[in-house]
């Protein structure tokens, strides 16, 4: 068996009827209409609230005066209601939302009639779901390579349970769902859901945000028995470790005492003493300064609350939602299995899709014992403390991370044409290593990217070297597949995402780079010298090229600083003769020097990683 690291039972009915009064408040108006947004120094913020058992949702229900706090700031508000979006029967599926969003976000306009190019959200609870969904491209609308919908700058995730919330399942449950009728949101929000499998996985295994700026602000004043945990693990809704950004990146997760909201029904869960999280009214509370401190650039929101990783109730303990499939990615039905920790076995509730726990004493290489309609199916698991972690265990292949070859640069979008390294397991049971041309089918692997075949140049069982297919941008659908089953994933293809290549592999440190009039490699031994000497970069993602000449030239606009400084550039495109491998010249500026001076490629708009040339 083959895996990858992705990277309530004491409920009654009375807290049931809690679950109904979680999302009814009042419906109050809104500081400022899509179609008249002001311009200011900030972009607009859109404010996305959550499930609502009772519509119209309610800006100022949820999110308190934040229109007028944030106006105190030049930073105009605006608020997608997500009850705008009804179905015949029950509530819409939170795609269905997010594709809705995805077209609001289309017809903001400023009040001279022009099209609102970048926005901020801010969003609670579900909000949160909805928009990822629609930045992962689960809805129609797919945030990229849209002119007409505006890019998102920066996120506020407020209490989003990313891994579910226990109180979703009894959402559904006895005289509720006899008002409700079919709750598609709450069945998607219960934990194990194989909707929220697929949002944390959904780009070759990782969900980045789309390359979202983000922060989440997470609260934990409940006491416990949301998760069956311990006081200071939720907040009354939704637990640490699902509210945490820490399955994307560490430090981006702030920790209040807060509820959920703010409720009477609720204390049974939550002390009401404790403000509700998403209420921004005033600029004393803790929500607002970190906002406001984060949309506006400054470094106030890291010092407000508590970084999740020195929260004592999660900060050595893990989330884990765990999914079994065939060898060709299909869930496999009827799995249990426990954990086994240094204090005893934890064992794993299973929920529609998947099984899950959200709070496990972290350590490396878990042993967790299973079985499944299939048979035994045991593993080893490294989890993330402070945050939940996605895993899928499956035979044959199994991806987990789609990078550009030189240096995973973030978000983990590709480019057309360029040096990809999958990363995952079960790929090829020996190393192999082609030569030009290179093959399509390797060490018995073949990968389709778009339905188009990649070349192979490197198969080995961790890790497959591809030559990216010329495809549009956006979202491309990649399946690997060999003899012992298929893996289909999805990968983003950008215009261009430039990686360079550094001399020990790792993306950081000493070019891969020359001199272009010796050939000799450029290191302490053989520096640049500056004002005369040209340098040819090495690295891949530089995107489509138009040949001239002979030569492969990047369509896509590239510039090259050295120590900060523009290297004015002579030439950007494939190194003749290499698929997959680019190349860029320039002649080193005047009054430049150093051991180690930086170098940074941009092309599209879009940064590369850093790498370093000895200059004299």
């Amino acid at each position: 068996m083959r895996q990858i690291f992705v990277t309530c039972p004491f409920v009654t009915c009375a807290f049931v009827t809690c679950a109904s009064f979680v999302l009814a408040l009042p419906a109050f108006g809104q500081l400022v209409a899509p179609n008249a947004i002001p311009k200011g120094p900030n972009p607009p913020v859109v404010f996305l609230d959550g499930y609502q058992a009772t519509c119209p949702g309610s800006f100022n229900g949820t999110f308190g005066s934040a229109d007028k706090t944030l106006q105190a700031a030049a930073i105009a508000s605006v608020f997608f209601d997500n009850c705008t979006v009804t179905v015949a029967s029950g509530k819409p599926t939170i795609e269905a939302v997010a594709g809705a969003f995805g077209a609001f976000l289309a017809g903001l306009r400023y009040t001279d009639g022009t099209a609102v190019a970048q926005v901020d959200v801010v969003v609670h609870s579900m909000g949160g779901l909805v928009v990822r969904t629609w930045l992962a491209g689960q809805s129609s609308g797919f945030r990229l390579n849209l002119a007409a919908v505006p890019a998102v700058r920066k996120a506020v995730f407020l209490a989003t349970p990313h891994f579910g919330s226990f109180l979703a399942p009894f959402a559904t449950a006895g005289v509720i769902s006899s008002v409700l009728g079919n709750d598609a949101q709450t069945l998607e929000m219960s934990p194990g859901s194989q909707f929220l499998l697929s949002l944390a996985t959904w780009n070759g295994g990782l969900d980045d945000l789309a390359g979202v700026d983000a922060i989440a602000i997470a609260g934990n004043a409940g006491n416990g028995f949301e998760s069956g945990g311990a006081a200071g693990f939720d907040d009354g809704v939704v637990s640490l470790t699902s509210a945490s950004l820490g399955f994307i990146r560490p430090g981006r997760t702030r920790v209040i005492s807060a509820c959920h909201i703010s409720n009477p029904a609720l204390n049974l869960l939550c002390p009401q003493t404790a403000p509700a999280i998403a209420d921004l009214s005033g600029a004393s509370s803790p929500v607002t300064q970190i906002v406001t401190s984060f949309l506006t650039g400054t470094n106030a929101w890291q010092s407000i609350g508590t970084a999740i990783e020195n929260v004592s109730t999660v900060a050595s303990a893990g989330g884990l939602l765990l999914q079994f499939e065939d060898a060709n990615g299909k869930p496999v039905p009827g799995a249990s299995a426990s954990v086994t920790t240094g204090s005893g076995s934890v064992s794993l509730t299973a929920g529609a899709a998947a099984l899950y726990r959200e709070s496990i004493p972290v350590a490396p290489n878990l042993p967790v014992v299973a079985k499944t309609s299939s048979g035994p199916a045991n593993l080893n698991i490294n989890l993330t403390a402070a945050t939940s972690t996605a895993v899928i265990s499956k035979p044959g292949p199994l991806v987990h991370g789609v990078v550009p070859a030189g240096s995973a640069v973030f978000p983990y979008d590709v480019a057309a044409g360029a040096y990809v390294a999958i990363y995952g397991s079960g790929f090829a049971a020996a190393n192999s290593t082609a030569t030009l041309p290179y093959p399509t089918t390797l060490g018995g692997v073949t990968v389709t990217v778009g339905g188009q075949p990649a070349a192979l140049q490197f198969v080995s069982a961790g890790q497959l070297n591809i030559i990216l297919p010329v495809l549009p941008s956006g979202p491309a659908t990649l399946v690997v597949t060999n003899t012992a089953g298929s893996y289909t994933t999805t990968t983003v293809v950008a215009a261009a995402v430039p990686s360079i290549f550094s001399l020990d592999g790792s993306g950081t440190g000493p070019a891969a780079a020359i001199n272009a009039a010796t050939g000799k490699v450029i290191g302490p031994a053989a520096p640049l010298k500056n004002g005369s000497d040209y340098v040819e970069l090495f690295l891949t993602g530089l995107g489509v090229t138009t040949t001239k000449s002979g030569l492969d030239y990047a369509d896509a606009p590239v510039t090259l600083t050295i120590g900060g400084v523009n290297c004015p550039v002579t030439y950007a495109g494939r190194v003749p003769g290499v698929p997959g491998l680019d190349q860029v010249n320039c002649q080193v500026p005047a009054g430049i020097s150093g051991s180690a001076v930086p170098a940074i490629v941009t092309a599209a708009g879009r940064a590369s990683n850093t790498v370093t040339l000895a200059i004299q």
